[in-house]
């Protein structure tokens, strides 16, 4: 028995996807066939990752939208470039260590904005496209954090514990549409910017594999993998809830954690 993921003649949108797990997001729909809209807020940063994923690629139908999704501004351009679309990937995030304390009211309302908010506009935007076509995919990439809030970064933990809610609440809405709408519980995940992030909890002067074992260690002990998660392990599991294969699942929370939360229950 072999699984075959066809996306063919589906138009997909990934938010924030000009690097990191966005970028292998739209790789991975790309490779099943799907059209891909690579997002980000420079028309330089999303033209270079859009030639990088026709290389990667070859044949893939790729859309650019240089927009920052994070603003209205930026929302009313994306939805000019792309009226329509089947699979909604909200990925777009930010992050960073401040202490719980030292987080101001701009730093929770700029979380919230960007985390949060930018993913509840783009969703009441398409959302109803899909409903009346009744087909389509809604996704938010969250985190680890939003069930195990870190004490380094408690605004970004909470901004994804309420992508959990909003997942659920739109998942409500589309009920017996044929759309489904998900929650991806990413775990700690090997990105440039990640590295950026381990060193400044780490000793800058450690070779990054010994650096990256360090922060496991120290950070996130509660780690089964004990290690990173790879981009193209989170986009697999994106790719297949993209998928007529997973139409019986939405309003979860699927983890692709590498069994950081402590739960038997997803």
């Amino acid at each position: 028995m072999t699984v075959n993921i066809d996306l063919t003649g589906r138009t997909a949108l990934v938010t924030g996807s000009t690097q990191g797990i966005g970028a292998a997001i739209t790789t991975q729909l790309a490779r099943a066939g799907a059209r891909v809209a690579v997002n980000g807020r420079t028309a330089d940063s999303v033209g270079r990752a859009a030639t990088a994923l026709r290389a990667e690629v070859p044949g893939a139908d790729v859309i650019e939208v240089a927009a920052d999704v994070a603003s209205d501004e930026g929302a009313a351009r994306t939805l000019e470039v792309l009226p329509t679309v089947d699979i909604l990937v909200n990925n777009l995030g930010i992050f960073g260590a401040v202490p719980a304390l030292e987080i101001d009211d701009e730093q929770w309302r700029r979380y919230f904005e960007v985390n949060v908010l930018a993913a509840v506009r783009l969703t009441r935007e398409y959302l109803p496209g899909m409903m009346e076509r009744g087909w389509g995919r809604v996704q938010y990439i969250a985190s680890d954090s939003a069930v195990v809030i870190p004490a380094e970064m408690i605004h970004y933990g909470v901004s994804k514990t309420a992508l959990l809610g909003v997942s659920r609440g739109f998942a409500k809405a589309a009920a017996g549409t044929g759309v489904t709408v998900n929650a991806v519980i990413a775990g700690p995940t090997h990105t440039g910017g990640v590295e950026d992030f381990v060193y400044e909890l780490v000793d800058r002067q450690l070779p990054w594999e010994e650096a990256q074992r360090e922060f496991m260690r120290a950070h996130r002990p509660q780690s089964l993998l004990q290690r990173l998660i790879e981009p193209a392990e989170i986009a697999n599991l994106v790719t297949y809830l993209a998928s007529p294969l997973a139409s019986a699942t939405t309003g979860a929370a699927v983890r692709v954690d590498g069994g950081y939360v402590d739960a038997i229950v997803p």
